[in-house]
């Protein structure tokens, strides 16, 4: 269950903060080797124009390395940590592999300190093992799905996500997305088996703006209240609704799709608009 406090502040009154039960007490701190030093862009291109809109502040990272690609096959690994990560929204943990090698993974739902896991062809199927998705049984729930073999995991990584494998045919595997899309995906990209933790992440309220500039998010002005010169909804006699949505730059942003037309449609069944 997501945590409430006592509305001792106003602030208090609203923030709700999820379930931090699964994180390890009294760990270690991460090891060195996994840890990078993180700069920060505020929204900028390599010109220092802002590209992107409400960046800037918020309190300093260190970028976690996460092993995304999952390769140490056959060599058992014990979960020594589950821990906070403040670059992504689910929950990751620190393996402790036999030969000594030490990494982080996205962390599934219900995987706890002690737990032991596995990559490769005889991984147990149980959250946590990863496989090649023709070695996994159809009707396995799924996350950190590769869509290139080898190049390591670029789907379902965001907290309480999963996807669905479905059927496999002619070297391919069918998936069903969280977002209710039908993909193919080669049969030798690797998956890994259950969900991903934080699953109350979307129930989260900050409570007060103080909250997003930590995080480093600034401030969102409407563009109907801006100037015409700041903005496509701005100028006019009084309050105006704006003529059609669209961003600063002018780019429509209801109902416009910003998909490139130069990626293939090819592996997409069913896409998530149909019912």
């Amino acid at each position: 269950m997501p945590k409430t406090h006592k509305p001792t502040t106003p602030s208090q009154r609203s923030y709700i903060k999820p379930s931090q039960d699964q994180l390890t007490k009294n760990k270690a701190k991460a090891p060195k080797k996994l840890l990078k030093a993180k700069r920060r862009t505020n929204g900028r291109n390599s010109l220092g124009r802002i590209t992107v809109r409400h960046r800037g502040g918020g309190h300093k990272r260190k970028y976690r390395l996460i092993d995304f690609k999952r390769q140490k096959d056959d060599i058992q690994a014990t979960v020594k940590a589950i821990e906070y990560d403040p670059n992504r929204s689910a929950f990751i943990a620190l393996l402790h592999y036999a030969d000594g090698e030490k990494s982080y993974i996205i962390a599934p739902k219900n995987l706890t300190a002690g737990d032991k896991v596995m990559s490769g062809k005889e991984a147990p199927i149980k959250p946590g093992c990863s496989k090649e998705l023709k070695d996994m049984p159809l009707g396995s729930t799924v996350h950190a799905v590769e869509m290139y073999p080898g190049r390591g995991a670029a789907l379902i990584r965001s907290a309480g996500t999963s996807a669905q494998y479905v059927a496999k045919n002619n070297g391919y595997a069918t998936i069903k997305m969280p977002s209710g899309e039908i993909r193919l995906v080669r049969e030798n990209c690797r998956a890994t088996f259950g969900t991903v933790s934080n699953s109350e992440n979307n129930l989260k309220s900050d409570g007060k703006a103080g909250r997003s500039r930590w995080r480093g998010i600034r401030p969102t002005v409407r563009g109907t209240v801006m100037n015409p010169v700041d903005h496509p909804h701005g100028g006019g006699e009084g309050k105006n609704k704006g003529n059609i949505p669209q961003s600063p730059t002018g780019v429509l942003s209801k109902g416009f799709r910003t998909r490139s037309k130069r990626k293939s449609n090819k592996m997409i069944v069913k896409d998530r608009r149909k019912k």
